[in-house]
């Protein structure tokens, strides 16, 4: 099995819409420059700097080698001091203010980072060829991202994703109202359902809080409850995809377990 995969890495890039420098990494196939007519589809992550713990690259060498995946560029923007201001919900903030700067940083992903990468390696053209997941918020920040725009992304992975999201405190007479990303599928204008596909993850150890007090954890609860809503919204079964994870933690560890199961479905 040929490991020759090893991240370009672009440091230091300056956003204007963020006004701050970003960290990314490029994973290219190791086979990359043999086929210079040849362009890939786009694997895109939040949370870059957790991919080298999460093992990224032995898995995609190990499914190239399986032949189980085509060959992809896979990019990680590592989060920034602000993560919790950047990520979250375009429509608006959480009921702390948190996810204030979304807009903006939808804004780079679009207008700033794509172009970057189209202009300098050799990316699909086709929307459904552009994947974009996350982990925990970043995972949040992702799955709305790709909701908000189906004619750039066809898919996204949500791992551990904070799906808890709110737009106020948590009311004990209605402790499951108010998610914010719940609301946003429920209540959104453009025409659904579409070609687009969600893959989705959460451990049976995520966390230990039960709001609603059915013996579920929150992570598994507002999981189940957003794949509802995909459903409600019209999309199939094949279009939808969600691995629990028995014994599954809050860490890159279990994320980088659950990495295969999640590039078969959403590349396979």
């Amino acid at each position: 099995m040929n490991t020759a995969i090893i991240p370009r890495q672009i440091r230091r890039e300056y956003s204007r819409h963020l006004h701050r420098h970003l960290d990314v990494d490029v994973y290219l196939p190791h086979d990359y420059d043999a086929d210079p007519e040849r362009r890939y589809p786009l694997l895109l992550f939040n949370d870059g700097q957790d991919l080298p713990a999460a093992n990224l690259a032995l898995t995609l060498e190990t499914l190239y080698f399986l032949r189980a995946i085509p060959r992809v560029i896979a990019v990680g923007v590592h989060a920034g001091p602000g993560r919790k201001h950047e990520y979250g919900c375009i429509r608006q903030p959480d009921y702390k203010g948190r996810g204030d700067k979304a807009p903006q940083y939808r804004d780079y992903i679009l207008t700033e980072l794509l172009p970057h990468l189209r202009d300098k390696w050799r990316l699909s053209e086709h929307p459904q060829d552009n994947v974009f997941a996350g982990f925990s918020l970043g995972g949040l920040s992702a799955l709305d991202i790709v909701w908000a725009h189906p004619e750039v992304f066809g898919a996204a992975g949500v791992f551990s994703g904070s799906l808890w999201w709110r737009s106020s405190a948590v009311d004990p007479a209605d402790p499951d109202a108010d998610r914010i990303m719940h609301d946003i599928v429920h209540t959104s204008a453009s025409p659904r359902p579409n070609a687009q596909r969600f893959w989705f993850q959460a451990g049976t150890l995520d966390e230990t809080e039960d709001r609603n007090n059915n013996g579920i954890i929150d992570a598994i609860d507002d999981t189940l409850h957003l794949l509802a809503a995909l459903r409600e919204r019209g999309y199939p079964a094949e279009q939808i995809q969600y691995y629990e994870m028995e014994g599954g933690t809050h860490d890159p560890a279990t994320w980088g377990r659950a990495m295969p199961q999640f590039l078969k479905w959403v590349l396979g």
